[in-house]
């Protein structure tokens, strides 16, 4: 049996160690503050689908450590809240974003995406979810709370990294849902829920290729600190994510399981 592998409660409670940092600069080229598959470049791509401007409030779901979300507040000069269940994450983020003196424009806070969020009807001109929707477990109740929360006219952008698009094995699926909680779907399953909670599909795309680069940058930045990272992590944990780390390359670079982006508008 495939033991929890921790890849968010110790990274996020240790974002700011010299050696993450050094991880993610080699994996991601500019580092963000991003703990997901999604470059800098990749993200800047999927914020021009949305329509955003200095007037808009967008709410990221599981924000993570807060750098994407930073990243977008000073692109579009826009606000930005960002919920995340991991009480370190959203500790993390605060402290961030307070460092960037942003913090009158971007604020963080513990909230569970699986549940109604604490927020008025139609609050938001934008809502992101990058590589995270796949740890929801209810798809359609996931869409139709988005929908409740988003203004009419606007736009909600997610991307899924595990789509089944071909024959993965029991052992391949236990490794890469080894992190946490995992919902794999075949294809056109989101299109459907998405028209079911009540979007119109704007866009979908095929952003494997990224998830390829990325998890193999990441496996091999982490090698190269492998005695530096043992220090905080340990053994046993560098080993399990190094196995993550491999999985995931090899399943995306085949096209088994792929990340898929969608753009939908209420």
């Amino acid at each position: 049996m495939t033991q929890r592998v921790d890849l968010y409660d110790s990274t996020y409670g240790q974002f700011t160690e010299q050696v993450l940092a050094a991880v993610r600069a080699e994996t991601f080229g500019e580092d963000i503050g991003q703990n997901s598959w999604i470059t800098a470049d990749e993200f800047d791509t999927f914020l021009s689908w949305l329509p955003l401007s200095s007037s808009s409030h967008v709410l990221e779901i599981a924000c993570g450590s807060g750098g994407p979300a930073l990243h977008l507040a000073r692109k579009h000069k826009c606000r930005v809240t960002g919920v995340d269940i991991n009480d370190s994450a959203v500790a993390t983020a605060t402290q961030a974003a307070r460092a960037a003196g942003l913090d009158s424009n971007v604020r963080f806070q513990i909230a569970d995406a699986n549940k109604h969020l604490p927020f008025d009807d139609e609050t938001f001109d934008a809502i992101l979810c990058i590589d995270s929707i796949n740890h929801l477990p209810s798809r359609f109740a996931t869409l139709r709370e988005w929908y409740r929360l988003l203004k009419r006219g606007r736009r909600i952008l997610f991307t899924d990294p595990v789509i089944i698009t071909g024959p993965v094995s029991n052992e391949e699926l236990a490794v890469r849902s080894s992190i946490g909680y995992f919902l794999f779907l075949p294809p056109e399953t989101n299109e459907r829920f998405i028209f079911d909670a009540g979007f119109r599909l704007v866009r979908q795309q095929d952003v494997t290729a990224n998830a390829a680069i990325v998890s193999g940058r990441w496996r091999e930045a982490r090698y190269s600190h492998r005695a530096d990272l043992i220090k905080i992590e340990g053994e046993e944990r560098f080993e399990g994510l190094q196995k993550f780390f491999s999985v995931v390359h090899r399943l995306a670079s085949e096209r088994r399981l792929s990340r898929y982006v969608y753009v939908a508008e209420k």
